[in-house]
């Protein structure tokens, strides 16, 4: 019934809203053809040349004034005199009218509706792409942000529960700490359920070690402590949320290059050159003898000749000399 009696209201305040007047309409048309004479943006106030605040008495010297310049005796030939000459007196009229007033300043303050074909609405605010997208953006960080929150909040009534769970285990229901270290069995929670089978399920548990000064682990199979306190669970934060991570990493990636530096990879370079120029020698097989390759550098037939070396995976023939 509430929600039927909101709808209703708010039809009922749209329907007063559009419902405008025929004074209203008469004010919306003057306005518009104002503006197409005497250039967009002109009012009935500067068209009389006085301000909003001025008197009834003022408005009518004004009116007296600007009708002898638009006078269509004094200006014959003059395109569109005569519309301009009677618009001033409409718009001198609603002026000195304490109710027309009243309605044009309205209309002043506020705006004046546009005809949309069918009758005057206000224009509504369109978004761009780039307000909608900022939008987006910022609607769906906030909603992250904000889940982070609540699971960081569950988190640390977890752990405190854990943690608690563990110390009545060791120390009792009076919580007096032992003078060494216990180790407890803790149910992580949930009562027992029975499989499709039948069978007992018992409820998942960990095995935790408490130690005298009130630290609380968890004791892994390899026996391996793992520390839990409240600084396990991971707070929320904005530079975790999709956009601030994603822009982040993009930094991160336009940045990596120019951390190396332009002379690591001049570097790597000449490393390679160099190993390249090396010989790739080794020793070879000399017919009727034993291979060369003596530490002095003397050759089997006492001719002199250098002693070639491995170097390298490939096996290449020494050029004899002639």
């Amino acid at each position: 019934m509430k929600l039927l009696f909101l709808i209703a209201l708010l039809g009922a305040w749209v329907a007063v809203v559009h419902a405008w007047t025929k004074e209203d309409h008469e004010i919306f048309d003057l306005v518009s053809a104002l503006e197409a004479a005497e250039g967009k943006g002109t009012s009935f106030y500067s068209f009389l040349n006085v301000s909003p605040s001025a008197s009834t008495a003022d408005i009518a010297r004004a009116y007296r004034k600007k009708s002898m310049q638009l006078h269509p005796d004094k200006n014959p030939g003059v395109k569109g005199i005569h519309e301009r000459f009677a618009r001033l007196g409409v718009i001198s009229t609603i002026l000195r009218n304490s109710e027309g007033r009243k309605r044009y300043d309205f209309f002043y303050k506020n705006g004046v509706p546009r005809w949309r074909g069918t009758g005057y609405y206000y224009a509504r605010f369109r978004p761009g792409l780039g307000s909608v997208l900022t939008f987006l953006v910022l609607l769906s960080s906030g909603l992250q942000y904000l889940v982070q929150r609540l699971n960081y909040t569950r988190d640390l009534k977890r752990i405190e529960h854990i943690i608690r769970e563990a110390k009545l285990s060791a120390w009792g229901q009076k919580m007096v700490p032992s003078e060494s270290r216990r180790k407890v069995r803790v149910n992580l929670g949930g009562p027992p359920r029975l499989d499709e089978d039948g069978n007992v399920i018992l409820a998942k548990s960990i095995d935790m070690v408490v130690e005298s000064n009130g630290e609380v682990f968890i004791l892994e199979g390899n026996g391996e402590l793992i520390p839990i306190n409240t600084s396990t669970a991971t707070p929320p934060a904005m530079k975790r949320t999709w956009f601030v991570a994603l822009f982040a990493s993009l930094v991160g990636r336009v940045r990596a290059p120019s951390r190396l530096g332009p002379g690591s990879a001049e570097g790597a370079e000449t490393e390679d050159d160099t190993g390249s120029d090396l010989p790739e020698t080794e020793s070879s097989d000399v017919p009727g003898g034993e291979a060369n390759g003596s530490a002095n550098g003397n050759g089997a037939g006492g001719k002199g000749g250098k002693a070639t070396t491995k170097a390298g995976g490939k096996r290449r023939k020494a050029v004899k000399r002639r």
